[in-house]
């Protein structure tokens, strides 16, 4: 395999790297390709200068998903199925809140909730995780209740018994 197979073959690894974990942790942005494309390439060049500096396959592995998944750690997906999953079980129950978390995702007041938080790839440590879970929560309970969305409860509570 020449040069320019291998590089090609190493940049389709650290796109495809990206590709699986923006499927599973970002849908909503799976669809930037030229984020993906960029990042990929910004890993590629990362992974190739420091096993040209010396550093050992492993290592450079791990440089080049540091610079890969960088700003990516906190997902807001995986924040409203948790939210969904731990506040509205009985409501919604799985799979729920996998198939509702892409939709709120799009909604004005789940952004604008999320918008108020410095969303880093520390933030879950920095104690404001608590309050932007709280405030996810609230958000969704009135999104429910202002647009008389159907939920298992309340298709419960309708029905004779």
């Amino acid at each position: 395999m020449n040069k320019k197979q291998n590089i090609k073959q190493e940049l389709s690894y650290f796109r495809l790297k990206l590709r699986s974990f923006m499927r599973e942790h970002h849908p909503e942005r799976l669809q930037d390709t030229e984020f993906i494309t960029a990042r990929a390439d910004m890993a590629l060049i990362t992974y190739c200068d420091a096993v040209a500096q010396g550093f050992t396959h492993p290592e450079a592995e791990s440089m080049a998903s540091e610079v890969l998944y960088q700003g990516l750690h906190l997902s807001k997906y995986d924040t409203l199925v948790s939210v969904l999953e731990n506040e509205f079980e009985r409501e919604l129950p799985a799979p729920l809140p996998e198939k509702l978390a892409p939709i709120l995702l799009s909604n004005e007041a789940v952004q604008a909730t999320f918008d108020k938080f410095g969303l880093t790839d520390t933030f879950a440590a920095s104690g404001q995780y608590d309050r932007l879970y709280t405030e996810l929560t609230g958000t969704i309970v009135l999104l429910i209740e202002s647009n008389r969305l159907p939920t298992v409860r309340l298709a419960e509570e309708a029905s004779p018994k």
